[in-house]
């Protein structure tokens, strides 16, 4: 579903990517794990527009998207899920949600979308009329999720779920990824707790220095202990 091919990005003068290449299966979970700062986030932001590509290319179900705007891939189906949320705090998390359904492929999706967040969310239906910001940090981590799926997502790229949640809230993250996951939608997911979610994995890359230097099948991830100890807490 997404081909990444040869990228580089830099911020500035600072060469962040370094011929990045990147394959995501459609329906497949990957997990993109590396220490802090090495690029990952800047992956995922530039795969949904939000950081130019200097050179290489982007295809999203065989088409090139590298040039193509924020808004444009939202509309195709590719949603980013932030770490920071980028909620409305004043606003009800109801209205969170519809903002979610604004470009034009999901606006007349836009009930059942938001039925199918409610279910999946129950927790999120209990408060749709309270503010965003009286809600709990695993909430809101839930409420971001959510408005990500009210844009008729095909994939989804989410950038560390879990950072800063207690255990019983990443567990809910997790299981809530789990449930995405079933319904078939193509997630890319950046993360740091990889032990609790490495067996829904079918692929784990590691991106060290802005470089590719691992990208398997879990199994084959899994085997290697220097992956499994520095990487995956196992």
């Amino acid at each position: 579903m997404i081909e990444i091919e040869r990228i580089d990005v830099f911020y500035g003068e600072f060469h962040v990517l370094k011929n990045v290449s990147l394959n995501v299966a459609e329906k497949d979970l990957t997990i993109l794990t590396g220490p802090n700062g090495h690029g990952k986030s800047t992956l995922l932001k530039a795969i949904c527009g939000l950081q130019p590509v200097c050179s290489g290319r982007i295809r999203f179900a065989g088409k090139d998207i590298t040039r193509l705007s924020p808004e444009r891939r939202v509309e195709k189906g590719i949603v980013y899920i932030a770490e920071n949320r980028h909620l409305f705090p004043q606003m009800s998390v109801l209205k969170n949600l519809k903002l979610g359904a604004y470009n034009k492929n999901a606006r007349r999706d836009e009930a059942a979308n938001l039925a199918a967040v409610f279910e999946l969310f129950p927790r999120l239906k209990e408060r749709k009329k309270q503010p965003a910001s009286t809600l709990s940090g695993g909430e809101a981590r839930m409420l971001a999720f959510a408005r990500g799926l009210m844009s008729n997502a095909r994939f989804l790229a989410i950038d560390e779920p879990s950072l800063g949640l207690a255990p019983n809230l990443r567990m809910n993250v997790f299981n809530a990824i789990r449930e995405v996951h079933k319904r078939e939608l193509t997630i890319l997911l950046v993360e740091q707790n990889i032990p609790k979610i490495a067996e829904l994995a079918d692929r784990i890359h590691l991106l060290e220095e802005g470089e590719m230097t691992f990208s398997g099948d879990r199994e084959t991830a899994l085997a290697q202990d220097t992956i499994k100890q520095a990487f995956l807490g196992m």
